[in-house]
């Protein structure tokens, strides 16, 4: 059985009660445009979205332990019996050894990071730089302060247009594997803003991260195109204090494709030419996604952890699954 969003919105309790994979994007599932599998008298679903000949699914099954074979087996199952491809990403180390002991063809194909809050500081030489590039956007008269009013939404929208006329004409705005405002889903996010004289000059959308390593996930943030240094900087320092007054334990800064790539990292049976693309896409993949300027941003901030994200393909690795995970974000 399958179902779209519904007024009682199941993924949110899901994510929330069944967190078994402790998948820090697992906010995303709420997205409008998801469809989700679920089966009767079985608690938990799964989120995807069809693109073309493929089921692209969101995570593993949001599920307890005790559904979380059956989710996984009827959704395969139905695939198949449509003549569907299905493939998953952002499967947590968790889901990639289920999927691999299931005989799916599992590869790592990136890195989630996070930085623990407890004891973070820009305190010390290695964030001397960062240091800078805040003060240069304080003097020039940024100001950030949370909002939650969403009347600001519609000068953010403006945000949003600028910097994709920015980044080029073929520019196209991201989905499903990126967040979103303005939603009905907004009251359960966060929103810190960065305004020079009255007008907004950047944001950070903030969405929560539920299991063993709660708090808040850094989520769409967006810029004016300025040559001034430190804006999103400052925002997220911003948010940061306030987590960090709140007693928030992690500041999560969301799934990066190509990085933190290591055999270590890998499961039986993957594919070893599929790896060898990973890598071939982090050193040279910029136009498909820019992963190293994405994972140069992150490190700024000396994430301390490093979870492994995994792609699950149902028979053999492929470039044409692959590419549907791109084509249901709206990257092509």
């Amino acid at each position: 059985m399958t179902t779209s969003l519904t007024a009682s919105h199941p993924a949110l309790a899901a994510i929330h009660d069944y967190p078994s994979a402790d998948n820090p994007s697992s906010f995303l599932a709420v997205s409008e445009g998801n469809s989700y599998f679920q089966l009767p008298d079985h608690p938990g679903l799964i989120v995807y979205r069809r693109t073309g000949r493929f089921l692209v699914q969101l995570g593993g099954p949001f599920a307890p332990t005790g559904s979380y074979r059956e989710l996984l087996e009827a959704f395969r199952s139905t695939a198949r019996e449509q003549g569907l491809g299905l493939v998953g990403v952002q499967l947590q180390r968790y889901d990639a050894q289920l999927y691999a002991d299931a005989g799916f063809t599992v590869n790592q194909v990136g890195a989630s990071w996070a930085r623990s809050l407890s004891t973070f500081s820009l305190a010390g030489t290695k964030f001397m730089q960062l240091r800078n590039k805040i003060s240069r956007a304080k003097r020039a008269g940024l100001d950030v302060v949370e909002v939650h009013d969403d009347a600001v939404f519609p000068r953010l929208r403006e945000i949003d247009r600028l910097w994709l006329r920015d980044k080029g004409e073929q520019t196209r705005e991201l989905e499903y594997l990126v967040g979103r405002y303005g939603d009905r889903m907004q009251p359960h996010r966060r929103m810190f803003v960065g305004f020079i004289d009255g007008d907004p000059v950047g944001y950070i959308s903030y969405s929560p991260v539920y299991g063993n390593r709660p708090g808040w996930m850094h989520d769409l943030s967006r810029r004016v195109p300025s040559r001034i240094p430190g804006i999103m900087e400052a925002i997220n320092v911003a948010a940061v204090e306030t987590f960090r007054a709140e007693e928030v334990a992690w500041l999560h800064f969301g799934f990066t494709p190509f990085t933190g790539l290591h055999d270590d990292h890998e499961m039986p049976g993957h594919d070893v030419g599929f790896r060898r693309f990973m890598e071939l896409l982090w050193a040279h993949g910029e136009a498909v996604y820019p992963a190293q300027s994405q994972l140069a941003y992150k490190q700024k901030w000396a994430p301390d952890l490093l979870l492994p994200e995994y792609v699950a393909f149902d028979g053999p690795a492929s470039v044409a699954g692959f590419a549907h995970i791109f084509r249901a974000s709206n990257a092509f």
